[in-house]
């Protein structure tokens, strides 16, 4: 039987992560991998796939239907979708990535197991591939098995109709009515691929707004863009049925009124989040404990139940975002080592890649309302911008929340073209603990999106914005 000091059971970005920094300290690693490939949900069907297709109908888009405001006159005719390549140039992208991850593990001298790993107590496991088994033992382990898509209880998918994230990411045609349950993140970034490629696209969301988890002028922004394009909205509508016909679906929601509205589409996307990935894992077997949620509980330094294992990433508490997932590995590796790393989790930024982009960091004005602080709230609107005028990206603006009487910043939001590049120097700012008017007083270059960041300071400091 193989020991090793430090196993990690999942691949993805908090698994591999944690690998490459416990053997940069010193330690003897292996991680299992149930899938042949590395990289987890994230890079297999999850975040980079989305983006690659996110890239490409971008591109198609812009090419038909804004290529002539820049002077470049092009027969639309002429323009034609082969999705096969689009698809294609989507997997070469996953495969590289994929390729990167492997080199990652033979550099840093990681052992890698492919097959579905099972704890069998609080210090081995059972690795089960399609050709054998073997058992492995450790000193300490970190559990990293991510997420998978959740579902209602009364609908079924098939896989080729009623389809989840990951068949959407490899469908062989555009959709003529893509029906879209839940205006979250993956819905909206895969509802505006396709609509984008010429499906008609319908979101469905029981909430009274999409994104609702992110501030509000978010939402409304996005949701105004989007109905500009012509993705058509539902929100307050709750789904009471799913039925599938030969290549028909209908789907049966109830408005705030209470009537029920028929929709029908040839396919159907159910995004209504995510569920942590807890199950035949042996956990019960080393005394681990799953909330009512199927989430692992842990401690402060992400350690559960059973002392020497502990867990990272979406099979625990918050938000199911990649990057934390990497932040959290990496807190356990440094722990194990016996330093004494930290995690801000309000500093955890949130973005959705669509067009435009939004992201945020720290607080929401509807959070910082019901902590009964005192605040104040600054905001730029893109199109004031030269860059953004220069680019024709003029949707979207910048919110900067502050305390009000110390001036620090609690909450940064955008929407708007790089908005996942420019919430990067709302972090570092929070991280420092800086004001508004700090942010007011740097150099931003011009002319850059970035301004809008400036501006919008500027205006929560003192209401003082020049450009606007």
């Amino acid at each position: 039987m193989n020991h090793y000091e430090i196993v990690i059971i999942g691949s993805g970005p908090g698994g591999y992560v944690a690998a490459i920094r416990c053997a940069q300290l010193g330690k003897k690693v292996a991680i299992i991998e149930r899938y042949t490939t590395l990289g987890g949900t994230c890079l297999n069907v999850g975040c980079i796939p989305s983006k690659a297709l996110l890239d490409s109908s971008h591109h198609y888009d812009h090419l038909k239907n804004h290529s002539q405001e820049h002077g470049i006159n092009v027969d639309k005719e002429f323009i034609k979708l082969d999705l096969k390549q689009m698809m294609n140039r989507k997997n070469d992208v996953i495969d590289k990535t994929i390729g990167g991850i492997n080199y990652l593990m033979k550099k840093n001298k990681i052992d890698v197991y492919c097959g579905h790993g099972s704890l069998i107590n609080s210090s081995s496991i059972e690795i089960k591939s399609s050709k054998k088994g073997e058992t492995i033992s450790f000193d300490k382990a970190i559990i990293a098995t991510g997420s998978k898509p959740n579902t209602l209880p009364f609908i079924t998918i098939d896989k080729e109709r009623i389809i989840t994230s990951t068949e959407a990411l490899a469908l062989k045609e555009v959709p003529k009515h893509l029906i879209i349950i839940g205006g979250g993140v993956i819905g909206l970034e895969l509802g505006q691929v396709y609509h984008r490629l010429g499906s008609q696209v319908s979101v469905i969301e029981y909430e009274d707004r999409i994104i609702a988890s992110m501030d509000i002028d978010m939402s409304k922004e996005l949701a105004r863009v989007f109905k500009k394009e012509g993705i058509k909205f539902y929100v307050s509508h709750r789904v009471t049925g799913v039925e599938r016909e030969k290549d028909i679906v209908t789907v049966q929601a109830q408005n705030q009124k209470g009537e029920t509205i028929s929709f029908q589409g040839d396919y159907c996307l159910i995004s209504v989040g995510r569920k942590p990935y807890t199950e035949n894992l042996g956990l019960e077997k080393a005394g681990i404990q799953v909330n009512d949620f199927g989430q692992i509980q842990v401690d402060s330094n992400l350690q559960t139940t059973c002392p020497n294992i502990y867990a990272i990433g979406d099979v625990i508490q918050g938000a199911m975002l990649a990057h934390k997932a990497e932040e959290e590995g990496i807190l356990v590796a440094e722990y194990l080592a016996g330093q004494k790393p930290h995690i801000d989790y309000n500093l955890i930024p949130n973005v959705i890649y669509s067009w435009p982009e939004v992201a945020s960091v720290g607080k929401t004005e509807d959070q910082v309302k019901q902590s009964n602080q005192e605040y104040k709230v600054g905001k730029f609107p893109m199109r004031a911008l030269g860059r953004a005028r220069a680019s024709g990206d003029i949707d979207g603006l910048v919110k900067v929340i502050a305390d009000k009487q110390s001036d620090q910043v609690l909450g940064v939001h955008i929407i708007g073209a790089r908005a996942s590049d420019i919430i990067a120097e709302a972090v570092v700012a929070m991280e420092y603990q800086a004001s508004a008017e700090d942010i007011a007083r740097i150099s931003h270059a011009h002319p850059t999106f970035t301004e809008a960041v400036k501006e919008a300071a500027l205006s929560a400091s003192d209401n003082r914005p020049i450009h606007l």
